[in-house]
């Protein structure tokens, strides 16, 4: 298995006249920006028309490699990590993701982290540990132990790997220009956790809610009066939210932006073409087409180990269908 790698995939006023070149708010070289709208210069309109083009050229070319492109499954580790810890963490959040080409299917599970399996080499473990132990045996490779539990644990090849934190959730949500999240029902949290290991009160109310980026990721991490299987639902729902805002044609402008943002603050071992077949693959299917699925309490049990942990055991004989129907070729 090739080593990880940190993908670098890192990202005035008006003045009077004669007007300066100057980038508007989405990125794109303008002359002036009045009123929203962006009036681009001779030069900048050609230069955006020949990076349209070519981004199209290249988007048809890989559209048509998707015929043979193999299946490609990724493991989506959430770090609980503040900034003086380093990457000697748990995994907060577990999903793995699968883009079928050929198949045009695009699909989300959800893996509780408290679900207790084999951690190679560590013997019996909740799940969201193997990253911890990986990093703390060797720095860098707790993206490694974690495919390779999940992997095992679920019987899915597994080789590629994202790994984000808080401040990269924000700022790729932020640089979407927000999203937005039909909340079902309203959520007051007392106690919700504050990067200096303080606490804080949230609400949210019910209804549809904007969110930018600090919205969304209390909306995805508050644990007050909810399970981590409706975590898992509320993770699922913002990354549906985000799909449909950057696929809106209206948009489009902003997605330099989040690619800025994306490159800035991602890890992952995933390669340029692979993550344009991905794109491609979600272009096909569409927000609406994507599946999101959830290991939820009908495929667990709870347990008690004897040090006194609270785990969940996986229900293999209700898990194994859904992951079957999922990653099978």
């Amino acid at each position: 298995m090739p080593p990880p790698h940190r993908a670098i995939y890192k990202g005035a006023k008006r003045r009077a006249q004669p007007p300066v070149p100057q980038p508007a708010h989405d990125g794109v070289p303008a002359a002036t920006t009045r009123r929203g709208c962006v009036s681009l210069s001779p030069f900048a309109l050609a230069v955006w028309i020949m990076l349209l083009s070519c981004s199209c050229l290249a988007l048809v070319g890989v559209w048509a490699s998707q015929v043979a492109a193999p299946r490609t499954n990724v493991l989506i580790l959430g770090l609980d990590r503040r900034p003086e810890q380093g990457d000697t963490v748990r995994s907060d959040v577990l999903m793995l993701a699968t883009a079928h080409p050929q198949g045009s299917r695009l699909a989300l599970l959800s893996i509780p982290r408290d679900l207790y399996v084999e951690i190679p080499g560590y013997g019996q473990g909740r799940i969201n540990t193997a990253h911890f132990w990986g990093e703390n045996q060797t720095p860098g490779t707790g993206p490694d132990l974690a495919m390779k539990t999940v992997s095992q644990a679920f019987d899915v090849a597994l080789r590629h790997h994202v790994r984000v934190d808080f401040d990269a959730f924000r700022a790729i949500v932020d640089a979407a220009g927000g999203i937005d999240v039909v909340v079902e029902e309203p959520i007051i949290d007392n106690a919700y956790p504050t990067e200096d290991y303080g606490t804080t009160r949230i609400e949210i109310p019910a209804g549809v809610q904007h969110m930018d980026g600090e919205r969304a990721l209390q909306y995805v991490r508050s644990r007050h009066g909810a399970s981590d299987f409706e975590r898992a639902d509320r993770q699922q729902q913002v990354m549906m939210a985000l799909a449909r805002k950057l696929m809106a044609p209206e948009n489009w402008l902003r997605l330099p932006a989040v690619f800025q943002a994306v490159v800035a603050n991602i890890e992952t071992n995933l390669g340029p073409l692979e993550m344009l077949q991905l794109a491609v693959t979600l272009l096909r299917v569409g927000p609406e087409g994507m599946e999101h699925h959830v290991i939820d309490r009908d495929m667990t049990r709870p347990w008690t180990t004897p040090t006194g942990g609270s785990v969940l055991l996986p229900r293999w004989e209700a898990i194994n269908p859904l992951v079957e129907e999922l990653f099978s070729p």
